[in-house]
């Protein structure tokens, strides 16, 4: 029931960057574990990022670290993606992931509803 706008994504060269909106219906928005994933052709959809309700944890892959952080505004029910020095390797198409249960999840299991999607392509 809950709905997902995400935007943001694009073709972007090695080592620029992108930021990814991720808009939620809903009045309890802010009770909600927010949560990026992403697919790429032929793999299986992985982990990114997360944030608690009032964004006090954070929580990253290995790989993105130091490039990417995520944040919310929960005045404005949108979660925020910002890809810095992006790489071959983060093409995928990326998930706005929302988890109605207060704790924290890094599998899609743990994510109750999810974005239609967004391609970001990186081109070395």
């Amino acid at each position: 029931q809950v709905q997902l706008v995400e935007s943001g994504g694009g073709l972007v060269q090695a080592g620029g960057s992108l930021r990814l909106s991720c808009a939620a219906s809903g009045r309890t928005f802010s009770t909600y574990v927010m949560g990026w994933f992403r697919q790429a052709p032929g793999k299986e959809r992985e982990f990114v990022s997360l944030i608690s309700w009032n964004g006090a944890s954070t929580n990253y892959i290995d790989s993105v670290k130091g490039r990417f952080t995520i944040s919310r505004d929960n005045a404005r029910n949108t979660v925020y993606l910002q890809m810095n020095n992006l790489k071959p390797e983060d093409t995928a198409v990326y998930y706005c992931a929302a988890r109605l249960r207060a704790t924290l999840s890094t599998v899609p299991g743990g994510y109750n509803y999810w974005g239609q999607g967004t391609q970001v392509t990186v081109s070395s």
